[in-house]
């Protein structure tokens, strides 16, 4: 409902558009990542389809709260990572969400934005 803001909006846009989870997300935050939409994209490359294990939408959205928070990230990963979970996706791992790569995309660009 009224918890979509304009870049969690555009991370779902863009996957609808047939960006990776993790191209999505990136190139949806990356403004306050410090990044250009085609940085966002080579950056996400490497998260995309779990090839690191965890989601790839939880793992941009990572890396857009290292990025914000610099030192301080630690503490925000883990808040992400405890109400993604929460959010009921009960996990950050890629291969016990598969075929819930959209609600994937959408929850974390929501908590993303919601924590920048």
């Amino acid at each position: 409902g009224g918890r979509m803001g304009k870049l969690a909006d555009k991370a779902v846009k863009n996957h609808k558009s047939f960006y990776s989870c993790s191209g999505a997300v990136l190139c949806a935050f990356h403004e306050p990542a410090g990044l250009s939409e085609s940085e966002a994209q080579r950056k996400a490359a490497p998260f995309a389809s779990g090839r690191a294990g965890k989601c790839g939408a939880v793992m941009a959205a990572e890396y857009v709260l290292e990025k914000v928070y610099g030192q301080n990230a630690g503490a925000k990963v883990s808040e992400f990572e405890e109400k993604f979970i929460e959010k009921g996706k009960g996990s950050v791992m890629c291969r016990d969400l598969m075929g819930r790569c959209r609600s994937c995309v959408t929850e974390a660009a929501l908590l993303l934005e919601e924590m920048l």
